[in-house]
């Protein structure tokens, strides 16, 4: 099978998903173009070099929707003749595209994609599409559903995690991401979004608060309490799931949760021939791709089973992988997987993630793997794996190795 290869990635910097971001008043058809043009003028691409665009899109409606991949490259500098496809896996839809490129490239499929993702949060609201899983009471009752924040609640009283467990990993997620910050080490990757004048919007992660502490996030109310205990009544619904628990400890609150974000990511995945073509080397190789189902009502858990079932199919143990990056969707999730895995925190999310820098839905999966290859290189270190929980249960794995 033909080795399939990155050979850049790069993302706009994540700006606060609300009507005050930097990024607000960028619409995501032209975030997404940013990207794709990014990645054709650093290495020096033909307009129709790639075979395809696959970006990731959560909330595909109004200004999103209609193929919004396919809109990206006609507002892009690409040629019309590259098509375009819009992937809706939730948090983990560019992930998952760059999966696809890759799988594609494997499979004689063309010789290079640019795959990524899209989300501007403070133009269209996370749930504005609607959706069966919550609005159709039948799948609703069938599966237990909870929203997300309920089902992270879930997480910390299932596996024990405290309040302060979930406010400290908060914390060091800011300190991390400012050093990294500081230090340049998003640098090569993310690039300034600048206006039609060349005026610059934003050019950093603005979304960072190195000053949080313990004490300033011990002030927080706890998000999903009301909802839980209260109409709705989500608890109510969780305990009849799992009813062992009596109780559901809500530990969970903004300051512990990944941040409402804009931003957009892209990838540019090749065989040999394509970077030979192009004069690029390639800076990793793709081990293993892999997705799972898991249960749809603690549902932020597939992290840890996507990630067992990667290694094994790669005949891989957890103790090979250098790196990882966890999507800090909320802090019990990236709890759970360092619990499971008794991982080396040194080696978890070294630079921090979605809790301090935001979660623009439909690009983090690009992102986390973007900032991963950055960081083995920095270390000289060989081998990553990227993850994300996913809504309605489900996880997306990948492994690159650099070359």
């Amino acid at each position: 099978m033909t080795e399939a290869y990155i050979y850049d990635a790069v993302r706009t910097p994540r700006g606060k998903g609300k009507k005050d971001g930097s990024l607000h008043e960028v619409p995501a058809v032209r975030l997404a173009a940013l990207a794709l043009n990014e990645i054709k003028n650093r290495n020096n691409l033909d307009g129709h070099a790639v075979e395809d665009v696959i970006l990731g899109n959560v909330t595909q409606i109004g200004e999103q929707g209609a193929c919004l991949a396919r809109s990206a490259v006609l507002y892009s500098d690409l040629d019309e003749s590259i098509p375009g496809v819009s992937v809706n896996r939730f948090c983990a839809s560019a992930l998952e595209s760059v999966n696809m490129a890759a799988g594609q490239v494997m499979g004689g499929m063309g010789d290079a994609y640019i795959a990524g993702g899209i989300e501007s949060m403070s133009r269209v609201p996370m749930g504005s599409d609607g959706g069966a899983i919550a609005a159709d009471p039948t799948l609703a009752m069938k599966t237990y559903f909870v929203p997300q924040g309920i089902s992270a609640d879930i997480i910390a009283t299932k596996y024990g995690f405290s309040r302060d467990e979930c406010d400290a990993l908060a914390v060091e997620s800011q300190k991390r991401a400012a050093r990294a910050q500081k230090e340049g080490r998003f640098a090569k990757s993310v690039f300034a979004v600048r206006d039609q004048n060349g005026v610059t919007i934003l050019d950093h992660d603005e979304m960072i608060r190195e000053s949080t502490d313990m004490q300033s996030l011990g002030a927080l109310k706890p998000s999903f309490k009301d909802m839980g205990e209260n109409m709705p009544g989500f608890d109510a619904v969780a305990l009849l799931k799992y009813p062992e628990l009596e109780t559901i400890n809500h530990v969970h609150h903004a300051g512990n949760s990944s941040g409402i974000a804009d931003g957009a990511s892209a990838v540019l995945v090749g065989n040999k021939e394509f970077g030979e073509r192009y004069g690029l080397k390639p800076r990793a190789r793709f081990r293993r791709m892999t997705k799972i189902g898991t249960d749809p009502t603690i549902m932020l858990t597939g992290p840890v089973a996507v990630t067992e079932k990667a290694l094994k199919e790669a005949g891989m143990a957890f103790g090979d992988i250098d790196l990882f990056e966890v999507n800090e969707a909320f802090a019990a999730v990236v709890l759970r997987f360092q619990q499971h895995f008794d991982a080396d925190m040194d080696k978890v999310n070294v630079n921090g993630g979605a809790i301090a820098m935001g979660h623009p839905l439909g690009a983090t999966g690009a992102v986390i793997l973007g900032t991963l290859l950055d960081e083995l290189e920095r270390q000289d270190k060989e081998v990553g794996l990227a993850t994300l929980c996913i809504g309605s249960g489900m996880g997306v794995a990948t492994i690159i190795e650099r070359v």
